[in-house]
């Protein structure tokens, strides 16, 4: 009869993460965007519910990914990153 844990050894090989040295560098999953106007503005993202709060000119919020397309459409927000 054979070794069982010669197999599980196998497979757990097979399953283990690359080294950190080959990983490419980690994405940014949030989308960044920037206010343009004058004043400050809070937005209700409508999918995710959370309020955004830009509260000056320049002011520069990561938003959830699901809000993202209807941000894009909000006059004096842009995405930057």
């Amino acid at each position: 009869m054979g070794c069982c844990g010669k197999v599980r050894q196998s497979i757990g090989s097979a399953l283990r993460r690359p080294d950190a040295g080959n990983a490419s560098p980690p994405r940014r999953l949030n989308p960044v965007f920037a206010y343009t106007g004058a004043t400050a503005l809070t937005v209700r993202g409508p999918v995710s519910g959370r309020l955004y709060r830009f509260d000056r000119t320049g002011a520069r919020l990561a938003v959830d990914p699901r809000d993202r397309p209807a941000l894009a459409r909000v006059p004096h927000l842009r995405e930057v990153g």
